[in-house]
């Protein structure tokens, strides 16, 4: 029998909420869950009425990692079939699906995100955590290196020491401490959470571009690997089409009509 998805999907105006559903089990991962939680990003990201995308857990747990019988399998050599990212850019990094994908990701941290939940929240846009949340990297006590682009991510994230701190001492970082050092970039109380990531997206629907967001999405992305003559010169060509384009004349008309920006819809590089 095929293993259940256990991703759930629903719509809070131009929120798309993506939600991890093994309570039990504080949503540890198997293969159908993260080929579900790419699929359900995916037809967020085309669906025209969605601004920015949610990811977070049901119950007590954000996400454990991935499922111990998973793991267990790979270090017997007896790991199962891996879900293949639809995307043009697949890479074996976990979730790095989800740096392609042209809307904004908000992590919604509710509880503890070990492992490859801890990677989950680092691939995300912006993380919005629960007062009692933590994220614990976690690979060192199994034994295992920085899996999953962590060790790219994580120092450009929160600086080199503290980077090499997380991964070395797989130790509890409580949402306070990721709040200060920039790992997280809100801290609410728990019953807030998802209305504050609501806010945050109805706001930024309300008046920015959603094609100036998913351009800005990618330019950070690339500007990472580049030195800085490539990418101001990149930005230069990015703002030229920019100009030319009708969101640009409707931010300047907006402004001096002094009423909210109608943009354009967006729903992906595809359109």
């Amino acid at each position: 029998m095929e293993e259940q998805e256990h991703v759930g999907y629903e719509r809070r105006g131009p929120l798309a909420i993506i939600r991890l559903e093994r309570p039990d089990a504080l949503n540890a991962i198997t293969y159908p869950m993260i080929a579900g939680i790419e699929r359900r990003a995916r037809e967020a990201e085309a669906d025209p009425e969605v601004f920015a995308i949610c990811i977070t857990g049901e119950g007590r747990g954000f996400c454990a990692g991935i499922d111990m019988s998973v793991l267990s399998a790979h270090t017997q050599g007896n790991s199962p079939q891996r879900a293949r990212s639809e995307g043009a850019r697949a890479r074996p990094a976990l979730f790095s699906f989800l740096l392609d994908i042209s809307k904004p990701v908000i992590a919604a941290i509710n509880g503890v995100g070990a492992g490859g939940g801890f990677v989950l929240a680092m691939m995300c846009d912006l993380r919005f955590m629960a007062e009692d949340a933590s994220l614990i990297t976690v690979f060192s006590k199994r034994g295992l290196i920085a899996e999953h682009g962590t060790s790219w991510l994580l120092p450009r994230m929160v600086g080199l020491g503290r980077a090499l701190d997380l991964l070395w001492s797989s130790r509890k970082l409580e949402a306070e401490e990721a709040l200060r050092i920039g790992l997280a970039d809100r801290v609410v109380p728990a019953k807030r959470l998802l209305d504050e990531v609501q806010d945050y997206v109805e706001q930024m629907a309300a008046t920015v571009s959603p094609r100036a967001i998913a351009t800005i999405k990618a330019q950070v992305h690339r500007h990472l690997e580049c030195g800085f003559d490539q990418a101001a010169l990149e930005s230069d060509a990015l703002m030229t089409d920019a100009l030319r384009h009708p969101d640009a004349a409707e931010g300047a008309k907006s402004f001096i009509e002094r009423r909210p920006p109608r943009f354009a819809a967006w729903k992906g590089e595809g359109q």
